[in-house]
């Protein structure tokens, strides 16, 4: 009597939702996206910053067309902004955010539970990444439908630009935190990063307006290439050669395919061997 007992309350208690990686990313990214709506900091870098820019943005890219005719202003005023919504809601937002979370130790805790690492950092990057492509989406679609530009030549592409791009972000910025103290210093930790990918990426300054040597040399850049496969993905050309087609672009993506990919692993290499999970006192 007593052990059916207590196999039926073993059995009662252990009955509920199971704790299953998604789920845990769920409940990692809900609890992120409740700090976010409540740092207004984060909130302004977020989603005013990058559409502040794309006024001088455009003043930049017009005065550029004076002297290099053929330019497309408005595919790279798009483009452009896509990867400055990439730079700073998902790198700077993201870098932050592990910076606060270690100092509060908050991530040391997290590492106690049923989490693994890479669920605890995939978790904390899920409201930043969702809110980047949301406001890429909504800068493409209404940009495009404001300028009245053509469709992209290859989404599947243009997707894998998305993805290179914010699976380097989210490296960079843990490699960053490593490096950040508090996250009043984090706008001085990611200030590097993100002149380069302001300046030397293609944003601000397309690699076609640059010296030749110059922009061979940009083109070798951690965020170039990833910026790179978007524009690819949606005009057919990086700049320096123009594809035919769909298949077309393929072939001249390939090498920022390549150099993406190695970035990727160099960034991924560093946030494993850098990355602390709690202050150092």
């Amino acid at each position: 009597m007593t052990t059916a007992a207590t196999a039926g309350k073993t059995a009662t208690t252990t009955v509920g939702p199971q704790s299953t990686s998604p789920r845990r990313l769920l409940s990692l990214g809900r609890a992120e996206a409740t700090l976010l709506l409540r740092n207004r900091t984060a909130l302004f870098t977020a989603l005013l910053l990058p559409l502040l820019l794309i006024a001088g943005r455009r003043n930049m890219l017009k005065q550029q067309a004076e002297s290099h005719p053929g330019l497309d202003v408005d595919t790279l005023l798009i483009t452009g902004t896509i990867g400055g919504i990439l730079a700073f809601v998902v790198y700077y937002n993201l870098t932050a955010a592990y910076v606060a979370r270690r100092n509060e130790l908050v991530l040391k805790r997290l590492r106690t539970g049923e989490a693994r690492d890479v669920e605890i950092l995939a978790g904390t990057a899920v409201p930043s990444v969702t809110l980047a492509l949301l406001m890429c989406a909504v800068v493409s679609v209404g940009g495009a439908a404001v300028l009245k530009l053509s469709t992209p030549v290859n989404p599947l592409l243009l997707a894998a630009g998305l993805v290179l791009s914010i699976g380097t972000m989210m490296a960079l910025a843990a490699v960053s935190s490593a490096f950040t103290k508090t996250v009043e210093t984090a706008g001085i930790t990611t200030l590097p990063v993100l002149l380069i990918s302001q300046f030397g990426s293609g944003l601000l300054i397309p690699l076609e307006v640059m010296p030749p040597q110059l922009a061979d040399f940009c083109r070798l850049l951690p965020t170039t290439p990833a910026f790179q496969l978007i524009r690819i993905g949606w005009t057919g050309t990086d700049g320096s050669a123009a594809a035919t087609g769909f298949a077309g672009t393929w072939s001249t993506a390939a090498p920022h395919l390549v150099t993406g990919a190695v970035w990727l692993g160099l960034a991924v290499w560093g946030a494993v061997r850098y990355f602390r999970w709690e202050s150092r006192r």
